[in-house]
């Protein structure tokens, strides 16, 4: 038995190093490879989303769309329990892969996951569903009553565009192979409706030049307000607790 445990912690340290090695190379070549220029929107995204989530400190997260990027993991770093969530077909080219955090595959306009979550975060994916009210309600299917959902997409406060990159005046996004909605207040009120919510918080975000998203020149991110020029928006829902036992007891079958 010495032997075999032996053996299993020689196997172990073995693959660790490889898999160290092989990591490390990755990381050198993409700190080689970083390119200097203007701050991205993730910063006001993440920022918004701890803003809330201090404040809150939920029992469970879900986050959905992560793609490949780190911040399931951070908010796990932060000793929240994190879910993440991807659909890893259609949107992306080729199999998706996350280093950074385990990532359920999982459609949320039909999602499979059972859980239900305190808080749901969607950072700049919800522009990239074409069924942006369906996904919506996916969401807000998978909190607890009274929980929050924190989403941010590109918003113009009068205008929806169902795909922004098949505009003339794109500065980039022609060749992508997925849409990019630019939302309006017209889409939030039906969230709204649909899903018995309220807005706790919305921040509005100054980024280009031009009057939509992607439209001009890209500049860093300048906070703004709904009647100012603006393409980001970061929000804060709430599903409304006294709908949604309103709605239980509509279900409750007469003695």
């Amino acid at each position: 038995m010495r032997i075999i445990s032996w053996a299993y912690k020689k196997l172990f340290l073995l693959e660790n190093k490889l898999f160290t090695d092989h990591l490390t190379r990755i990381l050198l070549r993409e700190y080689k490879a970083q390119v200097v220029g203007e701050p991205g929107e993730r910063a006001v995204e993440y920022a918004f989303m701890f803003k809330h989530l201090s404040k809150i400190y939920p029992s469970k997260v879900l986050d959905v769309g992560p793609g490949q990027s780190a911040f399931p993991s951070l908010l796990a770093y932060c000793g929240f329990h994190v879910t993440a969530v991807d659909k890893k077909t259609g949107y992306w080219k080729e199999p998706l892969q996350n280093r950074h955090f385990y990532v359920i595959e999982d459609d949320i306009t039909n999602p499979q996951v059972k859980e239900r979550y305190d808080v749901i975060t969607c950072v700049s994916t919800l522009e990239h569903i074409p069924d942006h009210l369906l996904a919506v309600k996916g969401m807000f299917s998978l909190l607890n009553p009274g929980g929050h959902l924190a989403l941010t997409a590109p918003y113009n406060e009068g205008r929806y565009v169902t795909n922004v990159y098949a505009l003339p005046e794109a500065g980039y996004g022609q060749d992508y192979p997925f849409v990019c909605q630019v939302f309006s207040r017209k889409e939030i009120d039906a969230w709204l409706r649909e899903n018995h919510a309220t807005v706790v918080d919305q921040e509005y975000w100054d980024v280009f030049t031009g009057a939509l998203w992607t439209f001009g020149k890209y500049h860093t991110p300048k906070e703004s307000s709904r009647h100012e020029p603006h393409h980001l928006t970061c929000i804060l829902f709430q599903k409304n607790l006294k709908s949604y036992c309103n709605d239980r007891a509509r279900d409750i079958p007469l003695s």
